[in-house]
């Protein structure tokens, strides 16, 4: 008598609606891709994690490339859909520092791993890659730079550079702590690169600030 426990949990198959096995082969393509790196994972990879045939993968995605920038952009868009959320979230500019640097240590402490396909892609020499990370990070920074340029009264330039600069730190931070076994709570790492931020960005008076 088999044991049920031996029976593969995806079948191959098994029909779905096409806005459902477009989900399940980007599920799919992230765990492989995360896994092993866009250069190792091949086609054959990714059909067997979704459980599907080859031929049934090439009807969504036509090779490995849009497959991958595929999973990019939708990951690209999650990033940028929070750090908005995180400005939106408040007026009091301590608790969007707070919000938006957190934003960034939710997305590296996601179980899937999707920010390793955005800031640590091993495809960066590819245009379309670079061009998509590098615009999400100039989204986020320009979505900053605005409240910036509206409470301080900054120019554009003045503005988008502290805004690089405060995204940056909570990218770069966020990856250094993941990357070190998120040994410090997230609550507690978060709001240290938060403090870190804001005691910077506070130096900036608001432009109505009576003594400013």
């Amino acid at each position: 008598m088999t044991a049920i426990q031996d029976a593969d949990p995806r079948p191959r198959g098994t029909r779905l609606p096409r806005l459902a096995r477009r989900t399940q082969l980007l599920g799919a393509a992230q765990e492989v891709f995360v896994k092993q790196g866009y250069h190792a994972a091949a086609m054959d990879d990714i059909a067997e994690c979704a459980g599907v045939s080859k031929p049934v993968l090439y009807q969504h995605f036509p090779g490995k490339l849009e497959l991958y920038l595929a999973l990019l952009d939708q990951h690209c868009e999650s990033l940028f859909a929070a750090v908005q959320r995180a400005l939106e979230s408040t007026h009091d500019n301590k608790f969007r520092v707070a919000a938006t640097v957190d934003a960034y240590f939710a997305f590296v402490d996601d179980d899937g791993g999707a920010f390793r396909l955005v800031f640590e892609s091993d495809l960066t020499n590819e245009a379309a890659v670079r061009e998509r990370v590098e615009r999400v990070s100039e989204m986020c920074a320009e979505a900053v730079s605005k409240i910036i340029a509206e409470d301080t009264g900054l120019g554009q330039e003045e503005s988008m550079l502290l805004a690089i600069g405060l995204t940056g730190m909570a990218q770069v931070t966020a990856r250094y702590w993941i990357a070190r076994g998120a040994t410090i709570p997230r609550d507690t790492a978060s709001l240290l690169v938060s403090s870190l931020s804001w005691r910077g960005i506070s130096r900036f008076p608001r432009k109505d600030d009576p003594q400013h």
